[in-house]
Order: C-alpha cells, then structure tokens, then sequence
C-alpha cells in the first residue's frame, strides 16, 4: 500500500511538462483508502490483482443480485457515510493538492485513529466504490488486464536493476534513520535513472547508424528494447570522475520507423 502512496506524493509534487494521471502497482496497493484518495485527486490507481478468491466486491444496494457473479459480492455500500463526510473528504483531497499535507501523512493519522475516526470509515467506503468498478473493469476487460500487467512489468524491471545497481553493502540499508533511509533510495534512483539514460542514449545512437546504413526498424522491434541492460556496466572497476569534461551532446533524432508492423 505505501508504495502506491508515495508514489501518488511523487506525481502531485511533479512540476514536469509530462504530468502522468496513473498509478501501476501490485495486489498490496489495492488498499481502499487509497483508492478513494486517488480518485478525489483525479488520479487512477490500476495495480495488478492476485488470488481473486479473497476479494469481495459491493453491493449499491442490498437489494442487488447479480447472474452468475453474485457471489463475489458482499456488503451493500453505506452512501450515507460518504455523503455525510464528502465535504471533509474534498477538503483533506484540496489540502494535498495544494501541497499543505502529504497523502502518506494523512493516510497514517487517519489509519491510526481509525476505530473513532468517521472519516476514515468514509475514505474506506468511497474506496470500496472505486475499487469495485475498477475490479469489474478489470475482470471484464482483457485488453485492460494486458496493459496492467505490462506496466507493472516495467515497475519490476526497474526495481530489479536499480537492486543491481545498489551493489555496495550486499544492497542492505544500514541506516536505522528513516531520513537517511530515503536519501539512500533516492540516491539510488537517480544513480539508476542516469545509467538507464545513458545506456538509452547510447541505443539511439546505434540505431542512428544503422539507420544512416540503410536499416528501417519496426515499432514492435522498437518496442522490444530495453534500457535495463547489464552487460556494458563494470560495477567493480575504477571510477574516474573529471569534472572538467564535457559529456558527448545527446542524440536528439528521432528513429524513423518502417511502416511494416
């Protein structure tokens, strides 16, 4: 669950031209709670659902039945719940997107105080809504299931090399700071991002040469490629740092792409 929030934390500070409006994660970000604060933000939570057998969708009404998936349905929606508390939810939802509060921080007060806390029961109730319309989509849709699942794919490739590349320390935290915890990791992002970059830049150039050779490349073949590549990386060699010299440009050319697919 907290994966999928702070990554909701990181889209609301981005300041970027590129403003993404969805949240890949895995079975643990399905979390209710989550769900509704993301769609108050008007971002969509899609993580990846495992063991079908221990969810349960909800009913509008308890008077509702449905042919042949009934089952799967439990409790009816408390709307009076959500409807009581909606103002207090858009405020709390306006805070964070001001950037006053952080989704994280207001997830852990409310999740603390939850036994008393009216509110938390309505963000819970308003995230059983989401999350029933997005978990019939996702059973319904497979061309849904299949974007869900590449993308979540990609979230994995990354964080496996960016493990490759925090080789120091056997890639273990020392730190017992929670501060310095989140330094190391974002150190090891940017470390991570910066190979995938270079790695990247270096592939179009390559595929600038073969291009000026006469070769025309496929979407699917573009499509295939990736940046998490290991094998021209020397983790354990020397590192030799000049400041004074001035990387190559970056290749700014697009690949021309053959119109055979």
């Amino acid at each position: 669950m907290w994966e999928a929030v702070h990554i909701l934390d990181g889209l609301l500070q981005n300041r970027s031209d590129i403003q993404p409006d969805t949240i890949h994660g895995d079975t643990q970000a399905q979390n209710a709670p989550v769900f509704a604060l993301a769609h108050l933000l008007g971002i969509k939570l899609m993580p990846r659902i495992r063991n079908w057998k221990h969810l349960k969708l909800f009913r509008p009404d308890r008077k509702n039945r449905f042919e042949h998936i009934d089952v799967l349905f439990d409790e009816a929606i408390d709307w009076d719940l959500i409807e009581s508390n909606f103002d207090d939810m858009l405020r709390v939802a306006v805070s964070i997107k001001a950037g006053h509060v952080t989704a994280a921080a207001i997830l852990r007060r409310l999740g603390s105080a939850s036994r008393k806390n009216k509110l938390y029961f309505a963000f819970r109730e308003l995230g059983r809504v989401v999350r029933t319309k997005f978990l019939l989509s996702y059973l319904g849709d497979i061309e849904l299931r299949r974007t869900i699942q590449a993308a979540t794919n990609k979230s994995e490739a990354f964080n496996g090399f960016a493990q490759w590349v925090a080789f120091g320390g056997g890639g273990v935290i020392a730190e017992n700071n929670r501060d310095e915890q989140r330094k190391v990791i974002k150190y090891n992002h940017l470390v991570s991002s910066l190979v995938i970059f270079h790695t990247a830049d270096a592939m179009t150039k390559v595929l600038g040469e073969l291009e000026a050779e006469g070769h025309t490349f496929s979407r699917e073949a573009i499509g295939a490629l990736s940046p998490y590549r290991r094998e021209h990386i020397n983790r354990f060699g020397d590192y030799t740092l000049n400041l004074e010299r001035k990387p190559p440009p970056v290749s700014g050319r697009p690949i021309l792409v053959s119109s055979t697919k």
